[in-house]
């Protein structure tokens, strides 16, 4: 199946995974001559917002009676306040984007582990896993759900090179295993492998890095079709913001680079924050 076919709604620009660093430009398309925004937020509610925001076991227990009250709690526990400047929307966009062109498996719900509906989760953006035959393949999230590609890289490069120094590897593999269900399929293989007797040489095979960047773009605002010569424009463009982000970033474990151009991220924001507030009154 190709990487278009798997994709629920996002456009895909381009995709390749030749080392050092693997890219997947997205868009999020037209539609009447408008790039679609309430689309964009119906697509990653309807099909990402529940398994982001809620544990696995608590997934299980939906049924008819209760699914409005369990929709309902994901929504709330993403955050309640009128922020737009918080980081939970960036970190669902990447959870629905490896989700579908990978396969991942969310492990962990960070949002679930909050303290308080408004704190803020510190470590990875993400925590997922891809089952490979009798071997996983941990997948740790960065994102920066930006309006500028070059503040993104800024602010990204170092939080990456900081969280992948032994200690704060450490410190995170053991928040992230208290914080697997143990109802979670891959729960001994996974605890397995972020055990602290583990040598990091042998967890660092197992790693990738999926980084998601998004930005105003140019290009997106000038074009109001997804079609060749948005195309012939953008592809070029993807790929010399890719090399601008790898001549900045070394790390020790894979890195895939998702870039999602947007036409104005404020007011994307802002119908995710609409959507959000509806999903909470239901």
């Amino acid at each position: 199946m190709s990487i278009q076919d798997k994709l629920k709604f996002l456009k895909l620009i381009v995709h390749s995974e030749t080392p050092p660093c693997g890219v997947t430009g997205l868009c999020g398309g037209y539609e009447l001559r408008q790039w679609r925004y309430g689309q964009f937020a119906t697509w990653l509610f309807d099909n990402h917002l529940l398994d982001f925001a809620l544990t696995h076991s608590d997934l299980d227990k939906i049924s008819q009676s209760n699914a409005v009250e369990r929709i309902r709690s994901a929504a709330k526990n993403v955050f309640q306040s009128d922020n737009l400047k918080r980081g939970e929307f960036g970190e669902l966009v990447l959870h629905g984007i490896i989700k579908e062109v990978y396969g991942t498996i969310p492990a962990v719900s960070k949002i679930y582990f909050k303290d308080g509906p408004n704190e803020t989760v510190k470590g990875f953006d993400a925590v997922h896993i891809v089952a490979n035959d009798n071997d996983l393949e941990l997948w740790l999230g960065e994102v920066k759900f930006y309006n500028d590609f070059a503040r993104a890289v800024r602010d990204i490069v170092p939080e990456i090179n900081d969280h992948f120094k032994t200690d704060y590897l450490k410190k995170e593999f053991a928040a992230i295993t208290n914080k697997i269900d143990r109802s979670f399929p891959h729960y001994d293989k996974l605890v397995k492998l972020l055990d602290p007797n583990t040598s990091l040489d042998d967890v660092f095979k197992c790693i990738c890095v999926p980084v998601l960047l998004t930005y105003d773009s140019d290009l997106v605002k000038t074009h109001r079709e997804f079609n060749q010569a948005y195309l012939d424009e953008i592809v070029p463009d993807i790929q010399a913001n890719l090399k601008y982000f790898s001549d900045r970033v070394t790390c020790p474990v894979k890195i895939h680079l998702f870039l999602l151009p947007l036409e104005d991220k404020a007011q994307l924001s802002q119908t995710l924050l609409n959507k959000l507030k509806a999903w909470q009154s239901i």
